[in-house]
């Protein structure tokens, strides 16, 4: 059952994925959140490790930084190892005033200035959405834990340092909330292989004002939106 991005076997894998960008978020969250955990693949270094939380199995393994690199490795957890549910726990920098640092942004949907939909040979414009039950139990269990959550679109971008200096405006003028890399790849593979999806995201850095958190905050500090993820298992 390895492919040539993942050494688990059949089974390995729960049903339910939790999918940071940052293999060391994941094994932040394997060793302090989940019950048993043990390490399945950790080829190229991303690592994914199988437990349990509350009694439940489940999973958590690094995406990689960019849309090709969650699409390949969400393709395969829902292709090879059964996975049904994937959701991304990851950093985002705003580009709203009503986003600040540290807030919980979950992804209604996911606009791109991708190509990542040509492969689907599609004759118009695909609008990548999460799945609406993951999204629905997400924001009811934000409310019962007192946590505020911005709830609406977002931007996965290919590039993060643009040539561009103005790239943003446009997004802005329509509302999208934060800029991110990966959900769009997320939900068109889902979609498309007909599985759940969801991203979490929290703001790691407000573009519009310049307040950032560094690397190491950004692996260990979101912990509100790792409980958040694993209510939905």
């Amino acid at each position: 059952m390895a492919t040539p991005h993942n050494r688990a076997e059949k089974g390995d894998f729960a049903p339910t994925v939790l999918m940071p960008g940052d293999p060391l978020r994941a094994k932040f969250i394997a060793e302090n959140f989940l019950e048993s955990p043990r390490l399945v693949t950790d080829v190229r270094n991303m690592l994914g490790y199988t437990g349990t939380y509350h009694g439940t199995p489940v999973s958590v393994m690094g995406a990689g930084m960019g849309m090709p690199s969650i699409g390949i490795y969400s393709h395969e957890l829902y292709s090879f190892y059964g996975v049904e549910k994937i959701i991304r726990v990851g950093s985002a920098g705003s580009i709203s005033e009503d986003c600040k640092v540290h807030d919980i942004v979950l992804a209604e949907g996911a606009c791109t200035n991708s190509a990542f939909a040509s492969q689907f040979r599609l004759g118009g414009t695909f609008a990548p959405i999460a799945d609406f039950g993951l999204l629905h139990d997400a924001y009811d269990n934000a409310q019962t834990a007192g946590l505020q959550v911005k709830v609406g679109n977002v931007l996965s971008s290919d590039t993060f340092y643009s040539d561009d200096e103005h790239a943003n405006n446009g997004w802005i003028r329509m509302g999208v909330l934060c800029v991110e890399m990966e959900a769009a790849a997320l939900y068109m593979e889902a979609a498309r292989l007909r599985k759940k999806a969801l991203a979490i995201l929290t703001i790691s850095d407000e573009i519009l004002t310049g307040v950032e958190l560094d690397s190491k905050a950004r692996e260990t500090s979101f912990t509100d939106m790792m409980e958040l993820a694993l209510s939905l298992v």
